[in-house]
């Protein structure tokens, strides 16, 4: 039985700045769900589970340190400068 450890990964208080400074901006609530680190028991694989943001049914998925985030899935990517209007684009 392959079994999976899941360790929770807490977002960095700049991230969760500038998701609020764009939600108050657009005047919407987000939802956050921490990210987690999940790892193969007995094995080197991994896998790191982005924090997800849900503003109005749609998730937005960010990483630690890094300059953008995704729309929905991992295919679209956009630097988080254009987080504002992505949010009144999908919004």
């Amino acid at each position: 039985m392959i079994d999976i450890i899941k360790k929770e990964i807490k977002i960095t208080k700049d991230l969760q700045s500038k998701i609020s400074w764009a939600c108050t901006f657009c005047k919407v609530t987000p939802k956050i769900t921490q990210g987690s680190l999940d790892i193969v028991d007995k094995t080197n694989l991994a896998y790191v589970e982005p924090h997800k943001v849900t503003i109005k049914n749609t998730n937005y998925l960010f990483f630690n340190g890094q300059s953008y985030f995704y729309v929905q899935d991992l295919l679209h990517k956009y630097p988080l400068s254009k987080l504002k209007e992505q949010i009144d684009k999908n919004n």
